[in-house]
């Protein structure tokens, strides 16, 4: 049940929002890595809304369905370049945050892969699909009507 629609929220609100969005959607972090790491967290969080969206974006963008559904087990799966692996590892640990756990581990794997400024643009990704998460559960969108804008031909 939908409690408030996007276009009810406080003037700004959404602004704010999708100025960050934008950000992370421009800051040179590949798509599918993106909606690889949206997914995931998405997964974590219960946002069926979410998770609507950005499998349709990514099956949009040429992502397979394989790694679509196998995503919440990426660990037992040959699907994810090592790269793609180390981000999801640090989009669970950022996600579930009530661990304990020392983060140096995760820092180590994306040092293999990613530049200082990568790792601070991936941090940004993770905390900003999880805002939206929360702003989606808390306002309550209907999932399953999100329509992928069309790709523009090159």
């Amino acid at each position: 049940m939908e409690r408030i629609a996007f276009n009810k929220l406080p003037a700004g609100f959404y602004a704010a929002l999708s100025h960050v969005q934008n950000y992370v959607d421009n800051c040179g972090l590949d798509f599918t890595l993106l909606e690889l790491i949206r997914l995931r967290v998405s997964q974590l969080n219960g946002c069926a809304f979410c998770l609507d969206m950005h499998s349709k974006d990514a099956l949009n963008h040429g992502e397979t369905f394989q790694r679509l559904i196998s995503v919440s087990a990426w660990r037992e799966t040959p699907y994810y370049t090592p790269q793609e692996q180390a981000a999801l590892a640090f989009a669970e640990r950022l996600t579930v945050i009530n661990n304990l756990e020392d983060n140096d581990d995760i820092h180590e794997e994306l040092n293999k892969y990613f530049s200082k400024d990568e790792i601070a643009n991936l941090t940004l990704a993770i905390i900003q699909i999880n805002s939206w998460n929360r702003l989606v559960k808390s306002i309550g969108p209907v999932p399953g009507n999100y329509q992928p804008a069309k790709l523009q031909e090159a």
